[in-house]
């Protein structure tokens, strides 16, 4: 009776490390670790085989409509314009110092160089197509809250000084309307600095080849339904009345 004893207490010890290796095996096998990833491009999702099942999401650059990839704001005014810089948007200014003339006056052919806040952290930059007065421009740009390109989009400038530091960008709604106020470094113009501005002719002559050497990697899109208010500057008093938020 003591010797099946002793058997059974052995065989109970023994058996104990066996099923933990077997419920480890198991759960090792179910368990499902999650890993992000960043990528330049569209989104997935994969899945690799081992002792634990790897999850990996790849997050990637959003898509235009139809599944075309999106011009980045960046991409288009090089394109567009005569200015060419590397960097963010929010870094063209400072890398246009000494390259590049730089100001407070929009002229046809120069690029609009949008601050980078909270909710626009990497900056925008826009093409100036049309001076209408003091106040008043029109703009084409890519990637401002939509895919693709929006070509004849007014802007105003609401800065107490006239200075264009603060903007509006019209909406969509064809109701004349305006979104919230950016704030702007200013304009960079396409010519070397100290040097004078170009003839208005040759301006639209220069724009018009970029529009046929360029035109196919374009597309047309809405203005932007929305914009987003800006740091410290949703409760500024614009000195426009045209439209709301």
């Amino acid at each position: 009776m003591a010797a099946l004893s002793f058997l059974s207490l052995s065989a109970a010890v023994f058996a104990q490390p066996a099923a933990a290796k077997a419920r480890h095996a198991a759960a090792a096998h179910n368990h499902s670790h999650k890993i992000t990833l960043a990528a330049a491009h569209g989104s997935a999702t994969h899945y690799y085989a081992g002792a634990h099942a790897h999850r990996i999401v790849m997050r990637r650059g959003r898509r235009g409509h139809g599944g075309g990839h999106v011009i980045q704001c960046v991409a288009y005014a090089k394109s567009a314009s005569d200015v060419v810089l590397h960097g963010n948007a929010r870094d063209w200014w400072h890398n246009a110092a000494g390259v590049y003339e730089r100001g407070s006056a929009p002229e046809e052919g120069s690029v609009l160089n949008f601050r980078g806040v909270r909710r626009m952290p990497l900056g925008h930059v826009a093409v100036v197509r049309n001076v209408i007065n003091s106040r008043t421009i029109i703009i084409d740009q890519s990637h401002w809250a939509q895919n693709g390109i929006s070509h004849n989009t007014p802007v105003i400038d609401v800065s107490p000084n006239n200075d264009w530091s603060a903007v509006r960008v019209a909406l969509n709604n064809k109701s004349g309307t305006y979104g919230s106020i950016y704030p702007t470094y200013g304009f960079i113009y396409g010519r070397r600095p100290g040097s004078a501005p170009a003839p208005k002719n040759d301006v639209m002559l220069a724009w018009a080849k970029k529009l046929n050497k360029n035109g196919a990697e374009t597309q047309l899109a809405s203005a932007p339904a929305n914009a987003e208010p800006v740091d410290g500057l949703a409760g500024s008093k614009a000195t426009f009345s045209e439209g709301r938020d």
